[in-house]
């Protein structure tokens, strides 16, 4: 363990970067230093279990964040805009691990990055959440950090929880609310992104430099629609929904997402091909929604 390289992966505990530890250690080729903000959770002690240095660290804390860093040869990184619902926060924890890295000299950060939609639109969409990521990635590249960004399609997972099929009032029927219109919106498991990322840090000189879209594959709102109906056996359509009416349905990030979906609308770089490449057993949706069945239970 010792003569290996050391990666150092936060938010270790989470789904993305728990993905990413599990992936590198599993490939073996280098050391995993995982960063938690509790040490005792389940997550940290199966890591631990798995051969991972698991430590204490803290996103918004410099001597925490210089500690997690310190004589590991390449970074992993991914920033939840969720957790405070805070642009500012995110933008910070970004430019606090690039500067770190910049200062010890770290050979390969893997950033898990977003366009800067309000900077690519003229401020006519707002994604905060995408658009903090896009900031930080723009400061890295800015200030010479050797870095990958991979930016990530929309998770499968979203379909069993805020996207889940909701039972129709007139009939016999569920419906799919995501205002993509005829449109293919990527997608990919949340799962699938570690293996690809772990093949990312095997190969630095491909990928130093670039920015990746990751996606298992694109599909339409009906096609979505269509897999759900064949797997789970009930009636499932595109609800047809435009991002004007969603934007109206007045729960707290109706307008980020309706921003999302018109962005996605404009296709942004998501490359299935070399998702697959990177990683040959990424899910289809198929696949995803017959292993996770179960979360529709009482449909």
């Amino acid at each position: 363990m010792a003569s290996k390289k050391v990666i150092t992966v936060f938010g270790a505990t989470g789904a993305q970067g728990g993905s990413v530890a599990r992936a590198i250690l599993e490939s073996k080729k280098f050391a995993v230093r995982a960063v938690t903000r509790d040490v005792t959770r389940p997550n940290a002690l199966e890591l631990q279990r798995l051969g991972a240095e698991v430590v204490k660290g803290d996103l918004n804390d410099k001597a925490s964040v210089d500690s997690a860093l310190k004589g590991a040869y390449g970074a992993f990184l991914v920033t939840n805009f969720w957790d405070a619902l805070n642009k500012d926060k995110e933008v910070f924890q970004g430019k606090l691990v690039a500067d770190t890295t910049k200062h010890l000299g770290l050979k390969h950060v893997v950033y898990s990055g977003l366009e800067n939609v309000k900077r690519l639109t003229d401020g006519k969409l707002q994604v905060p959440h995408f658009d903090s990521k896009g900031e930080v990635e723009e400061y890295f590249w800015s200030i010479g950090i050797p870095m990958t960004s991979v930016r990530v399609a929309a998770y499968f997972e979203n379909f069993l929880t805020a996207w889940r099929p909701v039972k129709a009032s007139d009939g016999d029927y569920y419906t799919l609310a995501v205002p993509m219109g005829d449109v293919p919106m990527d997608g990919i498991s949340v799962a699938d992104i570690g293996a690809a990322v772990s093949n990312i840090f095997n190969s630095p000189e491909e990928f130093l430099g670039k920015a990746l879209g990751l996606s298992a594959e694109a599909l339409t709102v009906q096609q979505y629609a269509d897999v759900l109906s064949k797997v789970l056996g009930k009636k499932v359509r595109d609800a047809k929904i435009t991002p004007e009416v969603f934007e109206k349905l007045g729960f707290p990030a109706a307008k980020e997402i309706a921003d999302m979906c018109r962005f996605y609308q404009m296709k942004p770089d998501r490359d299935v091909k070399l998702t697959h490449r990177l990683n040959p057993k990424v899910k289809s949706f198929s696949q995803f929604i017959s292993e996770n069945q179960g979360a529709f239970k009482g449909m």
